[in-house]
C-alpha cells in the first residue's frame, strides 16, 4: 500500500513542528478538515488500549487454552 501526502501539508497555513502539527489562523475549510481527518485518523492508529495487569493476565489465559 502506498501513503500519499496529504494536501494540508503543502499548504501556507500548515505548521510542521515536530511534536506540534497545527495550522495557523485563517486556513481555508477544505485544508482544516483534511488536516482535522488525518489527525483523527493517526490518532486512532497510535492510541493503543490501555490494559491494567488483571485485565492482561485474563486474555493471556484464555490465549493458553486455544
Amino acid at each position: 500500500m502506498t501513503c500519499k501526502e496529504p494536501k494540508f501539508a503543502k499548504s501556507p497555513f500548515f505548521v510542521d513542528e515536530p511534536g506540534n502539527w497545527h495550522l495557523k489562523p485563517g486556513a481555508p475549510e477544505d485544508i482544516v478538515k483534511e488536516f482535522n481527518e488525518y489527525m483523527e485518523a493517526q490518532k486512532m492508529c497510535v492510541e493503543a488500549p490501555k490494559l491494567d495487569e488483571a485485565e492482561l493476565e485474563k486474555i493471556l489465559s484464555e490465549l493458553k487454552k486455544l
